[in-house]
């Protein structure tokens, strides 16, 4: 395996482990991409959304590797994510990049400056970006958010027509895009179907009036995959690029793998009598003698508490259980009767094999975009 990454010689010496690690296979986002792609279309844009650092994959490195891959349409959650990218990415001429966040007014400066396409849903947000792109003497790039049923932001399908009206009659601000979210993707049927319906409705009235076409997209990863219909002129592909499913229980035809490996070392193992309390409340305890291993991650790394007692972790090609509450720095497996394991050796929290975030997941009770978000920032992304 080729790793990539800086090393301070003073600190470590070359090739030392790190205690947690988030291995990202760039080849496997270059084949999840492709993937997308021959499902989709040649004639259908992808927005690479790099949210929350790419999922917790490095928004930088993963920004570079889909503009080398063709995708000039990006998406982030907010100014301020937008900002830190440019900053750690130069990003490609001809690349967009939205933040999906309905803009403070005080930020709005921050949209021109930096260049970056910005969110509307409401009148009074378009008039004041309307009067601070004037006085900047240059023109703001924004998309309208439409609400057709996800509750969260957008303009309400039945105030849509009267806000496009107010940014047609703004000189300085130029509509690039009509979106939507569906709050339940992954069921195609039923009001996600209407959903679709409502935001065409807007997208049709929009175009007739104006005579020319704009950019349209709602389907994020559930969609792509379960409704062909809402592909529109882009898809906005987030959890399918990382290599997991939109439900973890539920996945999709498409073969998808895993970007990231979270992994950490074995630091301690011990033997332990039977009776043997371990961890924090004192939640498990040795049925019969056995060994015990102290993994050199926790909760503060990403491997989520409430996987106490619930989750397996691999070490050596091998499944153990982990047990105890999960703590802060650490995290404890009980090898039984095996004599292979040995202080640093690598164990596998979820990675490309099993177990995988969408297991662990399930496990935790949780999604795997939480799990892959909560992989923190004292872990090493390492990009092989």
């Amino acid at each position: 395996m080729s790793v990539s990454h800086e090393q301070n010689p003073s600190v470590a010496a070359p090739n030392a482990p790190y205690l947690s690690e988030a291995l990202i296979s760039l080849g496997n986002l270059r084949r999840n991409l492709r993937c997308i792609r021959d499902l989709t279309g040649p004639q259908c844009r992808i927005m690479g959304i790099v949210k929350a650092n790419a999922y917790g994959h490095g928004a930088a490195q993963v920004t570079a590797t889909l503009e080398a891959e063709g995708v000039r349409d990006f998406g982030v959650a907010n100014i301020h994510e937008a900002i830190e990218l440019q900053e750690e990415h130069r990003m490609q001429h001809d690349s967009r990049l939205l933040a999906f966040a309905s803009p403070l007014t005080e930020h709005i400066g921050l949209y021109l400056q930096h260049g970056v396409e910005m969110t509307v849903c409401d009148h009074d947000t378009v008039r004041a970006a309307e009067a601070i792109a004037a006085a900047s003497g240059r023109r703001l790039r924004v998309q309208v958010k439409v609400d057709t049923g996800m509750g969260r932001l957008g303009v309400t399908p039945e105030e849509a027509a009267s806000l496009l009206e107010l940014i047609d009659a703004c000189p300085n601000l130029e509509l690039t895009g009509l979106y939507t979210h569906f709050a339940e993707s992954h069921k195609p049927e039923g009001f996600t179907a209407r959903q679709l319906e409502q935001f065409l409705d807007v997208t049709n009235a929009c175009e007739r009036r104006t005579g020319k076409p704009v950019t349209k997209h709602a389907s994020n990863s559930g969609a792509i995959g379960s409704m062909p219909d809402s592909r529109l002129d882009m898809v906005r592909p987030g959890i399918l690029l990382y290599g997991c499913h939109p439900v973890d229980a539920e996945p999709t035809s498409l073969p998808v793998r895993p970007v990231m490996q979270f992994q950490c070392r074995v630091i301690f193992v011990k033997e332990v009598a039977a009776g043997t309390s371990i961890s924090y409340s004192r939640t498990w305890n040795a049925p019969s003698p056995t060994r015990i291993a102290t993994l050199s991650a926790g909760y503060a790394d990403g491997f989520h508490r409430a996987l106490s007692n619930r989750a397996r972790v691999c070490i050596g090609g091998k499944s153990f259980r982990q047990v105890g509450t999960v703590t802060m720095d650490q995290t404890m497996v009980d090898l039984g009767n095996d004599r292979s394991v040995r202080v640093g050796d690598t164990a596998v929290l979820f990675g490309w094999d099993s177990p995988s975030a969408g297991e662990q997941a399930i496990a935790a009770g949780t999604i795997s975009y939480e799990l892959l978000c909560s992989v923190s920032r004292r872990v090493k992304r390492i990009f092989v």
